[in-house]
């Protein structure tokens, strides 16, 4: 699929390149909390799993196209499978209720993998990470990756949305995560406005405490209507953003920074998997 004179590759990949720089410039320039644990290796071993995480889904867009969400849009549409293709509603109303329905299929895809023990034991991978910055929106296990690329394959199918517009999806996706991790400070004002709307750094770092209740919220991605909506919205995290620990209290260690740990984790026998 071509956008003008780029790919659909060559869009997403510039657009997470140039956002993940603004991001990591940001939060050089000023950031929110002190790092405590050595950046280098943390930031290697979190692009290593997102690099493998990459090459999962690489694999499964050349093993089935319909298994990517792209794919899946192409198919939907060769077939007039899905509701958008029953409505016949103007183009940019499609665009708009695909972003909207994404979105929260994204939401209750992120709430389920802390409520299901066998999705918890995946996703706890991202919670273990002891600091929290751009590449923790990077840091989910492959076998991760692999099952939402599915869950949202069978999304797409159902709603029978424009590709382009899956494709649009996918960039702010990537971004908004990229956002609300950073580490860098948002004057006071702006985060007040903006979080009426969006998920801001401070609204899903109450996501990366250690304190249960307070990581069990704020599940949202890009919108932050929908943890209002469920009641599923911490404001502020009990110890302030200066105090509070990241990560998961069984590891607070160096351990979540090396990557074998990190891509073994769910399988550990005899390792905690308490929500």
């Amino acid at each position: 699929m071509t956008f003008g004179p780029f790919s659909e590759a060559t869009l997403r990949l510039s657009s997470f390149a140039g956002i993940f720089l603004v991001m990591a410039l940001l939060e050089h320039w000023a950031p929110r909390r002190r790092l405590t644990a050595p950046k280098v290796r943390r930031w290697t071993t979190n692009l290593s799993i997102v690099a493998l995480g990459m090459a999962v889904g690489r694999g499964l867009g050349l093993l089935a196209l319909p298994l990517t969400a792209v794919g899946a849009a192409s198919l939907a549409d060769a077939h007039h499978w899905g509701l958008l293709h029953r409505l016949g509603w103007p183009a940019w109303l499609e665009v708009i209720l695909t972003l909207f329905v994404l979105d929260f299929a994204i939401w209750l895809q992120h709430l389920a993998s802390h409520t299901v023990p066998a999705l918890w034991r995946i996703h706890r991978v991202h919670h273990a990470d002891v600091d929290i910055d751009v590449t923790t929106a990077l840091r989910f296990h492959p076998v991760e990756i692999g099952l939402s690329m599915l869950y949202k394959a069978v999304w797409v199918l159902l709603l029978g949305p424009p590709a382009g517009a899956v494709v649009l999806f996918e960039v702010i996706l990537n971004g908004g995560a990229m956002f609300n991790h950073a580490n860098f400070a948002l004057p006071a004002r702006l985060d007040r406005a903006l979080r009426a709307l969006v998920v801001t750094p401070d609204m899903h770092r109450v996501h990366h405490s250690v304190i249960p209740g307070e990581h069990h919220s704020n599940y949202g991605f890009n919108l932050s209507i929908w943890d209002r909506s469920f009641r599923t919205y911490t404001a502020q995290p009990e110890k302030g953003h200066l105090a509070m620990t990241i990560g998961l209290a069984d590891f607070q260690s160096d351990r979540p920074s090396q990557l074998g740990w990190s891509l073994g984790l769910p399988f550990r026998r005899g390792a905690s998997a308490r929500r």
